[in-house]
């Protein structure tokens, strides 16, 4: 599965995979997003994403169809094996855009569709109009919030739990000591000040128990995550195809339930400083 959106690079990012597609003559399962507005002359509703800047969110019944379109284009496909709606708009009824999503599916343009950072009202809802087939959210050991009500409601719907930074922005790879002045993830409360330095300790811990076990803190993180249930899926980002590969050997990683029970105690709900909203 390869993940991304039209907003990433401002479609440029659909245009490589695209290029990559054609290139290998192999047809990944490719996931893309819709609704965050990038090009000029569109509009929509505000949303605040508590990094302190808010995004434009269409998705409006006229906006899907037209993403839907262009993405088809810019990837290069007959058809989005996965389309998500990126964040809920909030100025215009979910149903209009779980409808439009609709009916993308049954012109087959898009296979099955599902939600980006929605909440769990919203899944469930959603889910009504036309089933939701994954829910896309933030998860892994840096934030564990989606386990108040995302979790439960993907659970209900039958819905696969698709973790976006799964290694908690890189933090949980261990080798993040501090940020650059441009990076952009000083935007994140959870990297500020001191919610940094207390956050940064508690992953020596993590590392620590990565260390006894021979393996990396990035493939501990996973190997939680993915053990969480069989319907989750992790979506680790990387510049460097050794760590795709390293990333993937957390796939065989058995963690014992001494060392779930280490991690829980570590890491529990709330214990990284810091809330996010994105």
């Amino acid at each position: 599965m390869i993940d991304t959106a039209d907003a990433y690079g401002a479609g440029h990012n659909e245009g490589l995979i695209g290029q990559a597609i054609k290139k290998s003559g192999r047809k990944p399962f490719v996931a893309t997003k819709f609704g965050i507005v990038f090009e000029e002359g569109q509009t929509g509703g505000q949303l605040d994403t508590g990094w302190g800047f808010p995004l434009t969110i269409n998705g409006t019944r006229s906006y899907v169809a037209r993403a839907v379109d262009n993405s088809l284009a810019r990837l290069g496909v007959e058809q989005i094996d996965l389309l998500y709606a990126h964040f809920p708009d909030p100025g215009t009824p979910l149903e209009e855009t779980v409808s439009a999503m609709a009916e993308a599916v049954k012109a087959g343009k898009v296979a099955a569709i599902g939600l980006s950072n929605a909440t769990p009202e919203q899944i469930i809802r959603a889910h009504e109009v036309h089933a939701i087939a994954a829910v896309q959210y933030e998860y892994s050991l840096f934030r564990r919030e989606a386990e108040t009500g995302i979790l439960p409601a993907v659970k209900r719907i039958n819905a696969a739990m698709v973790c976006w930074s799964p290694l908690g922005a890189g933090v949980l790879t261990g080798t993040v000591k501090a940020l650059n002045k441009d990076d952009f993830r000083n935007n994140n409360p959870k990297m500020q000040g001191q919610n940094f330095k207390d956050n940064l300790r508690r992953v020596e811990e993590i590392k620590n128990i990565a260390s006894d076990l021979n393996i990396t803190p990035a493939q501990l993180a996973l190997a939680w995550l993915l053990a969480r249930g069989d319907h989750l899926m992790a979506i680790p980002g990387s510049r460097q195809i050794s760590r795709i590969d390293e990333n993937l050997a957390a796939l065989d990683i058995a963690l014992s339930a001494d060392t779930l029970q280490k991690l829980d105690s570590i890491a529990p709900l709330g214990a990284f400083k810091g809330a996010t909203l994105i």
